[in-house]
């Protein structure tokens, strides 16, 4: 059973701009005007975040003339999403563990 979620991922995770970038994408596959539109962050703000969601493996492009579109890659959220069932079902038998004072 795995006990530890993936630190790295947390902290690409844990920027809210880059949260709100994947929540956008998880409705729907995006280029980077909507995702500007979408947050109101400027465009070179937004690039590095996309960059940095791309490099950690959360998003994949897709080229479509002269626009990139972005989307999320569901395999990984689901296994950060059972690395945290794992984490929780951990904690439940962590609960009936208690080691003792020396």
């Amino acid at each position: 059973m795995m006990t530890s979620v993936d630190t790295e991922l947390m902290r690409v995770l844990g920027d809210p701009l880059r949260l709100r970038i994947m929540t956008l994408l998880a409705r729907e596959t995006l280029c980077t005007t909507h995702l500007v539109e979408e947050t109101g962050a400027k465009q070179t703000n937004l690039s590095n975040h996309l960059r940095v969601l791309r490099e950690a493996g959360v998003v994949e492009t897709e080229p479509c003339g002269r626009f990139t579109y972005y989307k999320l890659r569901p395999d990984v959220i689901a296994a950060l999403a059972g690395q945290f069932a794992d984490l929780a079902e951990s904690a439940r038998t962590a609960a009936e563990n208690k080691r003792a004072c020396p």
